[in-house]
């Protein structure tokens, strides 16, 4: 089953993002559920990528099961019956949020992305290449695109509703969320990228970049939340075709950009919506890559029983 529109669940509707629609359980409790909606250049597809919303889901229960007691996070569960146990009002739609829910403690979100940077790349890189700097702030001369970075760099963001997250300097998250809460995001956010890094180079993967969001939870825990270590958040690499000075072939929508890319260049496309048709080859192009970087993170298949 492919979902882009979810029809209303039984519970309380409490916002729509670019792809995850999140619904209130109660007042300790979120729902989060991905559908295949996938957005390019902020603007969001017509054509959903079949099984997107399950590898973002699925990805994250994945890694935060490698963490274990080492971070405190928001996930209760994605197994939809667990789920269906645990909040029966949701038997009748197990079919929609199979593979694709993660049942949430709910938190009150720090407002900024906590971006780990290990390769100078994306928007960073261009940052770099204009002005030597990233968000303002001066970087050593003559690093080459995509070259590594150590120790790697933490460059958080201003989270927005619209647009693009614009970087900042810790200076400027500090003033935002203060000195003590600004370090301890850093120390967690830079624990969660070297584990992760780790895991993911042993399976043939370089994590370039991420980005984490975090929140405080009932009981004053400062919390990880949202989708981790994923396609969506971060930038993978395959490490066998790695080569500083160039970009990256990656694990993700790069599919979709290269034909939006085409169409702009054609002058069939002015970037805004409404985005044009996507043919069905790019479609599922971009849906084998999110099926590809699950199967060499987790090292099995997506099951796709529940799926289809």
């Amino acid at each position: 089953m492919t979902i882009a529109q979810l029809e209303p669940l039984p519970l309380r509707h409490l916002r729509r993002g670019k792809v995850r629609e999140v619904y209130v359980v109660d007042d300790e409790r979120l729902l989060l559920v991905a559908t295949d909606r996938v957005s390019a250049f902020d603007v969001v597809m017509a054509e959903p990528i079949p099984y997107k919303g399950a590898v973002l889901t699925q990805i994250t229960a994945w890694w935060l099961g490698q963490f274990g007691n080492d971070i405190h996070h928001h996930l209760l569960s994605s197994d939809a019956d667990e789920i269906v146990d645990l909040v029966p009002a949701l038997s009748p739609r197990r079919a929609d949020i199979a593979g694709r829910a993660m049942l949430c403690r709910r938190t009150t979100v720090f407002p900024v992305e906590c971006v780990v940077r290990g390769y100078l790349s994306g928007s960073a890189w261009k940052e770099y290449r204009e002005h030597g700097t990233l968000a303002g702030e001066p970087l050593p001369a003559d690093i080459r695109e995509s070259e590594r970075l150590d120790p790697p760099l933490f460059s958080p963001a201003t989270k927005a509703e619209a647009g693009h997250d614009e970087n900042i300097t810790i200076a400027q998250m500090t003033d935002v969320v203060g000195p003590d809460i600004a370090r301890e995001l850093e120390r967690l956010s830079r624990f969660v990228y070297e584990r992760g890094r780790a895991i993911a180079a042993a399976r043939g993967i370089i994590i370039a970049d991420t980005k984490f969001e975090f929140g405080r939870d009932a009981d004053g825990r400062i919390t990880l939340i949202d989708e981790v270590l994923t396609p969506d958040s971060s930038r993978f690499w395959p490490a066998e075709s790695y080569q500083a000075g160039r970009s990256q072939p990656s694990f993700d929508k790069q599919p979709l950009r290269d034909y939006l890319d085409a169409e702009r260049r054609a002058g069939r496309w002015n970037g805004d919506a409404p985005p044009p048709p996507l043919p069905s080859d790019v479609v599922h192009a971009t849906s084998a890559r999110y099926l590809d970087a699950y199967q060499r993170i987790t090292g099995t298949n997506l099951d796709l029983s529940e799926l289809s």
